[in-house]
């Protein structure tokens, strides 16, 4: 016969697993120094502008 199971039980061991891994990640995102973020900013701007500048404009495409 199977174990039963108390599902409020159940229920509250996932949430409790599923909160403690997003307190992790918010620890990572969050728990950085103004020198990361800022590098983290200025490499995103780096990439945004690089991505700009080789995008083609829709009339562009059909000038061929």
């Amino acid at each position: 016969m199977a174990d039963l199971i108390n599902l409020n039980k159940a229920r509250k061991l996932r949430d409790r697993k599923r909160h403690t891994l997003d307190a992790a990640e918010q620890r990572i995102r969050h728990g950085r120094s103004k020198q990361q973020k800022q590098l983290e900013a200025s490499v995103a701007a780096a990439l945004q502008r690089k991505l700009d500048g080789i995008r083609r404009a829709p009339d562009e495409a059909f000038d061929e």
